[in-house]
Parts: structure tokens; C-alpha cells; sequence
């Protein structure tokens, strides 16, 4: 399925929101409060000069950030600028998209995944083990859009945490996490389902998840289920 990068971006953004942001310049600036690179990192639309990206560093500079950009499709001339400035490509990030329908069809085994919001504190300890703290907790507590929590059991014993919203037609996941003893006992694939068969609920048609490139075992699990790449984007950080 073709979906435009504009299309993608904009799911991201208002599933998984910054606290507040800006337009300075060819520039958005975003206060992340803490929420992580994706809620933090400045975009850029258009050309940028040397002191549009002067005034970007001050301006996150202002937000006790770290100067971080995002480049995603067609930025390609940028990322050469902040190359020759010194900044670090990081984190290249693959996006998946899959159909509803297939996803929501499977038989879920009773007992084992449910969707739940507001996050039960066990949910917030299995985010925290996993290095999702409150501040990342706060983004998906702030986004306006529809949205549950994932939770998943394996035996009696709690398992798996997870978060999705949707826009329009399309549904994202956030924050899969599962603890480490549960891993490779198919509990991500389930929770997965569970996210499919809420979004389909919601009238979405398609589900998207995003996945760091050196994450192998993640990206097995999506391709394994029919999630195709659509996407990509890294960060350019200062230093």
C-alpha cells in the first residue's frame, strides 16, 4: 500500500504528541517534556540556512534540549547541512503497515491480551522495566486522539504492556513492551491482534508500528505478520 510520508508523519504526531510546539522558520520546534527523541526532535520543511539553524539550537537550547533533528523522506539536503555541521546521524527507525482485517481475524487464546485506559500500575511497571518511564507515559496520557492501553498475561502472571491510537483510518502502536522472561513465547504476536481487533472496532483500516532498525528481533516479528516497510526516518543530533 502506498501511503504518503505526510500521511505517516501526521498518524505519529497525533498518537504519540509533543507537549507543545513552535513554527520558527522552516522549522517546528517541539518541547518533548522529557517524552524521548520522537517528541523532542525539530523538523524542517523547505530550505534551511545557516541561521535558521542557528536560531533552532537556541531555541532548543531555550527548552534545555538537546540540538536533535528529525529527517525523514525528501530531507535529503538538510541531512547533508547538518552533516557538515558536525551532527550525528542516530536511530534509524523503520515504519510498518499492515491491513486490519487479517490482523483482527486471528483467534486470540482466552485470558491472554485486553485493552485497557486508563494504564493499570502494573502496565506502568512493565513500561518502566522496559525503560518507558511517566514522562513517556505522559505523551500517551495528553494525546486527544482515541486511544487504549495493551496489557497482556502469559500463565497467571502479567506480561506485556502496550499503548495504540488511532487516526483516521489508520491505527499506530506505541510502547510494545514485554518483559524479558516472556519474550519469543509469542505474547508481542498476540498483543499485536489484540491492537488489530481494537482499531478495526475504532474503524481503522490499517495499523502501523515503528521499529528501530538494530531492534532484529521486533523487525522478524512484523515481517513475520505481514507488516510491510513504508518508512523511514533517523535523527541528526549535535556533538
Amino acid at each position: 500500500m502506498r501511503v504518503a510520508p505526510q500521511t505517516l508523519h501526521e498518524t505519529i504526531e497525533v498518537t504519540w504528541p509533543c507537549a507543545s510546539s513552535v513554527r520558527l522558520g522552516p522549522f517546528t520546534i517541539r518541547d518533548g517534556a522529557g517524552g524521548g527523541k520522537r517528541v523532542s526532535a525539530a523538523t524542517a520543511e523547505g530550505q534551511v540556512s545557516d541561521a535558521d539553524l542557528a536560531r533552532a539550537e537556541e531555541a532548543m537550547t531555550r527548552l534545555e534540549q538537546p540540538a536533535l533533528f528529525m529527517i525523514r523522506k525528501g530531507d535529503a539536503a538538510f541531512d547533508a547541512l547538518l552533516a557538515e555541521r558536525g551532527y550525528s546521524a542516530i536511530d534509524p527507525v523503520n515504519i510498518y503497515l499492515a491491513p486490519v482485517a487479517p490482523l483482527a481475524a486471528a483467534v486470540l487464546p482466552r485470558g491472554r491480551t485486553f485493552t485497557i485506559w486508563e494504564p493499570l500500575q502494573i502496565m506502568r511497571d512493565i513500561w518502566a522495566e522496559g525503560g518507558i518511564g511517566p514522562d513517556r507515559v505522559a505523551v500517551m496520557e495528553r494525546a486527544a486522539c482515541p486511544k487504549t492501553g495493551l496489557f497482556g498475561r502469559y500463565g497467571n502472571r502479567p506480561s506485556g504492556a502496550g499503548y495504540v491510537g488511532r487516526h483516521h483510518a489508520f491505527a499506530m502502536v506505541h510502547a510494545l513492551e514485554v518483559r524479558a522472561r516472556d519474550r519469543r513465547c509469542g505474547m508481542g504476536r498476540l498483543m499485536m491482534q489484540q491492537a488489530a481487533r481494537w482499531a478495526q472496532a475504532e474503524g481503522a483500516e490499517q495499523l502501523a508500528v515503528m521499529c528501530t532498525q538494530a531492534n532484529v528481533a521486533a523487525n522478524a516479528l512484523y515481517a513475520s505478520m505481514g507488516f510491510k516497510p513504508v518508512g523511514e526516518y533517523h535523527y541528526r543530533i549535535k556533538g
